[in-house]
């Protein structure tokens, strides 16, 4: 297998709502770097992150998925089929709810850092092309996403106990 393409990763914050932003960041691209290597692409590639909150998620969510709630990450693939003229392939952009997010990391008794990068680690699968509508697409999603997460060296996201 050859090296990936490089990847560039661009990230904001719209809302100061977010704990340790630099923190987040370094994992955050350490996330997606490990799932685009993992992918074994030969292609340059370009991903937007915004870290945001649940007003600004919920419009999003209205908007494009015709759901009038807030929800924890949208993936917004570009489903250009044809690189950039840069040579660059624009994949999309990934958008995180802070208090959805903060909430499910709560509930489960899971570190904020880690949710955040199972939630980011999903988003980008969606705009490499993984997706899960069916239960075989979702149990090989899934199992991507487990490998990516234990590999990091956090907790099978899905609370399965067996090497995938």
């Amino acid at each position: 297998m050859t090296a990936p393409g490089p990847l560039t990763i661009d990230i904001a914050f719209d809302c100061h709502c977010w704990p340790d932003p630099q923190l987040l960041e370094s994992r955050v691209r350490e996330m997606i770097m490990s799932a685009w290597n993992r992918q074994g692409r030969e292609d340059e590639g370009e991903v937007g992150v915004l870290f945001s909150s649940n007003e600004r998620i919920r419009e999003l969510n209205r908007t494009f998925r015709q759901k009038d709630q807030p929800t924890n990450v949208l993936s917004f693939p570009t489903g250009n089929p044809f690189p950039a003229m840069s040579g660059i392939e624009p994949l999309g952009d990934i958008v995180l709810a802070f208090e959805t997010t903060a909430r499910e990391a709560s509930e489960a008794g899971r570190d904020l850092e880690a949710h955040v990068s199972h939630l980011v680690v999903h988003g980008f699968l969606h705009l490499l092309g993984y997706d899960h509508q069916d239960d075989s697409q979702a149990e090989a999603m899934e199992a991507e996403e487990t490998r990516i997460m234990t590999g990091a060296g956090f907790d099978d996201p899905y609370g399965q106990n067996e090497d995938v």
